[in-house]
């Protein structure tokens, strides 16, 4: 959407203090540990862009809580499992050998939107070291939370997703649906059914780039919509807006749990 469209649909400018008062006004507070998951545009013209976005967010948890935002690099993969589009056949050795590896600092996000591309290069943050799933995280305990992440199980108990799970943390949902709620992937590991799938990606190993392999679930987050509507009808989100955009706050391990039964 054009800045200009913007504007014209935006009965105010968003700032970082209107946007600090709506997330508190949601339910959002000092200490919290969460993860976000945000659309920019749905957020209405903005002063300051993602830039006041991530402040709002900092000034409402501080630093005694923690900001996680997915990081994910689905590009940085094996190009023979490339779709939408897939590439031809007779470049896949040519782009196998060519590819970049992950880097932790270098690697842009994929398909995240403008404020986790933006969040990952901000002043203390951290990043996991994986290819494909990694997260970044900001504030309280966040190189304990990047450092601990496994290349097996990406989205699995071994991710800042299970720490989240295991540290009384909450999902944010800012003008996003459920079908990019992260979180309700670890709900498969949980759920025990999900069949498992060889990955690989290349990666950065002893100074040289190498292809590593990796075991991940089959994910498939087609389903998540639904499953979403069904976990609210049973239990209490909190629901408002956060400038333009309609905004949920919840308990993450009560929608990890949730989703687990599903795929049980």
């Amino acid at each position: 959407m054009s800045q200009e469209r913007l504007i014209k649909e935006s009965a105010r400018p968003q700032t970082r203090q209107s946007l600090t008062m709506d997330l508190k006004h949601l339910g959002l507070r000092e200490g919290m540990t969460v993860i976000v998951h945000s659309s920019m545009k749905s957020l209405g013209w903005v002063c300051g862009g993602a830039v006041a976005v991530i402040q709002a967010l900092q000034d409402v948890i501080t630093h005694k809580g923690t900001l996680i935002m997915p990081a994910h690099s689905a590009d940085v993969s094996d190009p023979r499992e490339w779709e939408n589009p897939a590439i031809p056949k007779e470049w896949i050795q040519e782009v196998m050998s060519e590819l970049p590896p992950f880097d932790l600092l270098m690697t842009p996000t994929f398909g995240m939107g403008v404020i986790p591309e933006l969040f990952r290069t901000y002043p203390n943050v951290k990043r996991s070291n994986h290819p494909v799933h990694s997260f970044s995280v900001w504030g309280n305990n966040s190189e304990e939370v990047a450092k601990n992440h496994s290349l097996d199980y990406g989205l699995g108990e071994n991710s800042p997703l299970g720490y989240l799970y295991q540290n009384n943390g909450y999902v944010l949902m800012l003008g996003t649906g459920y079908e990019t709620n992260t979180s309700m992937h670890l709900g498969e590991h949980l759920g025990g059914t999900v069949k498992q799938v060889k990955k690989m990606s290349p990666m950065i190993e002893n100074h040289q780039k190498v292809w590593k392999e990796y075991v991940e679930l089959d994910y498939d987050a087609d389903p998540f919509s639904a499953i979403g509507e069904r976990f609210e009808g049973e239990h209490n989100i909190l629901e408002g807006k956060v400038g333009h955009s309609q905004a949920k706050l919840m308990y993450q391990p009560d929608l990890v749990n949730f989703t687990g039964k599903h795929f049980s």
